[in-house]
């Protein structure tokens, strides 16, 4: 874990330029959960859960192994199937209708732990994948921006490559350089760095942070506290498949409410 994450009362100005709390952030609805329940046979995964988030809001969602983060950003595209309640994603209602799923699944880029790259195709091939076969893009247009985001993410020299020949930390930033060739609106982590040696780390949230300036709608399940301070608008404390506690940043590190999200704070952060 990196310094700032381990400290977040650290100036974030190190690792953001800018306030995120001034960042723009639209009234625009890009994401609301109603009343949304997810039970794994007899298991009650998620409860009850509400939340909406506004086009261009930078959210952090963080609480102990197995309260249901995962669960709660895969469900938003419908990786996992929620069995009450409403997702409403772009204004498309994520339901059993697969025309609906794939609308969304075009608007809605999600980063996982593990890179998923196909280890037999180039760097530009996982990139350009996708745009040619689910959009439709001609392969020219889809490699310029393939080498477009590349370069974004720094590495378009690795372009040719393999994914074996690349680290860890390479292997994630063409990850997120993959999912934005589909040019998303809104785009999910998780975990994204939990894979990665200690060194790895900054290079990837370098990655997400130059994102967030952009204006990216983000929901980011992660343990990276000192990204959450510098970039998050929101940070949501996740407990037993429930909400406990949400706050601005700010509040959320000095003054948690209730007490499980305390002592999680005290354990990660050690004080």
């Amino acid at each position: 874990m990196t310094d700032q994450a381990l400290h977040p009362d650290a100036p974030a100005d190190a690792a953001l330029h800018g306030d995120p709390a001034k960042m723009q952030i639209s009234d625009e609805v890009a994401i609301r959960i109603a009343g949304m329940n997810k039970w794994y046979g007899s298991f009650h995964v998620l409860r009850d859960i509400d939340l909406t988030v506004h086009r261009g809001e930078r959210i952090v969602i963080c609480g102990p192994s197995g309260s249901g983060k995962s669960t709660l950003i895969r469900c938003i595209n419908r990786l996992e199937e929620h069995q009450s309640g409403d997702i409403i994603v772009d204004g498309t209602e994520l339901n059993s209708d697969l025309k609906n799923v794939d609308k969304i699944r075009s608007e809605v880029g999600m980063c996982f732990q593990h890179f998923n790259l196909f280890p037999h195709l180039t760097i530009l091939e996982n990139c350009t994948l996708a745009p040619i076969w689910v959009r439709k893009t001609p392969r020219k247009e889809a490699e310029e921006t393939a080498m477009h985001f590349l370069r974004k993410v720094k590495i378009p020299e690795q372009a040719d490559k393999y994914p074996g020949q690349l680290s860890g930390g390479q292997q994630q930033r063409v990850a997120i350089a993959r999912s934005l060739c589909m040019r998303p609106r809104i785009m999910l982590f998780d975990e994204p760095t939990s894979a990665l040696d200690p060194e790895m780390i900054k290079e990837v949230l370098d990655t997400m942070i130059e994102l967030a300036e952009e204006g990216m709608t983000m929901l980011c399940v992660t343990h990276e506290m000192g990204f959450a301070q510098a970039v998050a608008n929101r940070v949501i404390f996740m407990d037993q498949g429930q909400i406990v506690e949400q706050n601005e940043p700010h509040e959320f590190f000095r003054n948690p409410r209730s007490e499980r999200t305390k002592l999680f704070l005290s354990q990660i952060l050690g004080h």
